[in-house]
C-alpha cells in the first residue's frame, strides 16, 4: 500500500479509544446475539441468527472495501507499528479484531427490529425509508467516532466530511443494509428447510458489494483518478451522483417488500408457493 500517505501510515493510534471500540462493540454484539437466539427460538426460524453470523462472517472481506474507500486503520503508537489488536492484515491493510462485531452492529441490526414486519407484510416504502434513515445515523454516529478519535481514517480526497467522516460512506452503508434485509427477508420467505437459510451467508457479500461497488463505483473512480487538478470537482459530483443512486436503490427495494395480503403464518413457518418456493 505504498500510495497510503505516510502522515496517514504513521500516525498514532488512540489505545484508549481502540480498546473502547473493542469491548464495547463485542458487548453489544454479544447482547444482539442472545437476542436473536431468544426470537429464534420464540418464532421457530434460525433467520435472526443467520444474519448475525453472515454480517460477522463478512467482515473477512473488509480489506476490499479498505482499498477500495481509502480506510486506513491506525497500527502505530509512540512509533512503533504493531499496536493494533489485529487478527490478519490484506493489502497491507492491518484489520483490527472489532470489524466483525462492528460489521454485526452496523449489518444485521436491521433484521432483528425490522425483519419480522418485513416478513408479515407490515412494512411499506415510508416504513423502508425509515429503516433507511435510522442505519444511515447509525453508520454516521459509529464512524464519526472512529474516525474523530484517532481510530481510523478515510483518507482520500472525500468532500461533505463532517468530523473527518465522509457523509456519502454512512448513507452507501444504510442502504446496503436496507438491500441486504430485504434480500434477507426474501429468502426467509421462500426457503423450506432452516439450512436454506444459510443463503444469507452469500447474501451479505451480493448486496454489501453490489451497493458499495455498484452505487459507490462513481465515488470510488473519482477518489483514484490519475488528473488530481480535476479531482475536486468531480469527487463532489460523484458523491451526489452516489447519493441519489442510493436514494434510487432504496425506493426500488420497497418493491420487493411482500404486501399486507401476503401476510406470514403467525407461527412463523415460511410461505410456500408452487411458483416459488425454493428448497
Amino acid at each position: 500500500m505504498g500510495r497510503v500517505p505516510d502522515e496517514v501510515r504513521l500516525h498514532e493510534l488512540d489505545l484508549v479509544w481502540q480498546n473502547i471500540f473493542t469491548w464495547a462493540s463485542w458487548a453489544v454484539a454479544i447482547t444482539m446475539l442472545i437476542i436473536a437466539i431468544r426470537m429464534c427460538a420464540r418464532q421457530r426460524t434460525p433467520f435472526y441468527v443467520m444474519a448475525w453470523l453472515a454480517a460477522g462472517v463478512a467482515a473477512f472481506a473488509e480489506p476490499l472495501y479498505d482499498v477500495a474507500f481509502d480506510l486506513w486503520f491506525y497500527d502505530v503508537h509512540d512509533g512503533q507499528p504493531g499496536a493494533m489488536q489485529s487478527h490478519f492484515t490484506a493489502f497491507g491493510v492491518v484489520q483490527p479484531n472489532w470489524t466483525h462485531s462492528g460489521y454485526i452492529i452496523l449489518y444485521a441490526s436491521a433484521c432483528l427490529y425490522a425483519g419480522r414486519r418485513m416478513y408479515e407484510g407490515r412494512l411499506g416504502r415510508q416504513g423502508l425509508f425509515v429503516v433507511w434513515g435510522i442505519e444511515v445515523l447509525s453508520s454516521c454516529v459509529f464512524e464519526m467516532i472512529g474516525t474523530g478519535t484517532n481510530v481510523y481514517t478515510y483518507y482520500g480526497p472525500y468532500e461533505l466530511r463532517i468530523w473527518n467522516y465522509p457523509l456519502v460512506i454512512g448513507v452507501l452503508e444504510g442502504t446496503q443494509v436496507v438491500l441486504f434485509t430485504v434480500l434477507a427477508v426474501a429468502i426467509w420467505r421462500r426457503v423450506s428447510t432452516p439450512w436454506g437459510l444459510a443463503g444469507l451467508l452469500m447474501a451479505f457479500p451480493i448486496t454489501m458489494f453490489g451497493a458499495n461497488f455498484g452505487l459507490g463505483a462513481p465515488l470510488i473512480i473519482a477518489l483514484h483518478l490519475n488528473e488530481p487538478s480535476f479531482s475536486s470537482g468531480l469527487v463532489w459530483t460523484a458523491t451526489f451522483f452516489t447519493l441519489a443512486l442510493c436514494v434510487v436503490a432504496v425506493n426500488g427495494a420497497h418493491r420487493f417488500l411482500p404486501g399486507p395480503r401476503q401476510a406470514a403464518n403467525p407461527d412463523g413457518v415460511p410461505i410456500r408457493s408452487s411458483a416459488s418456493t425454493v428448497a
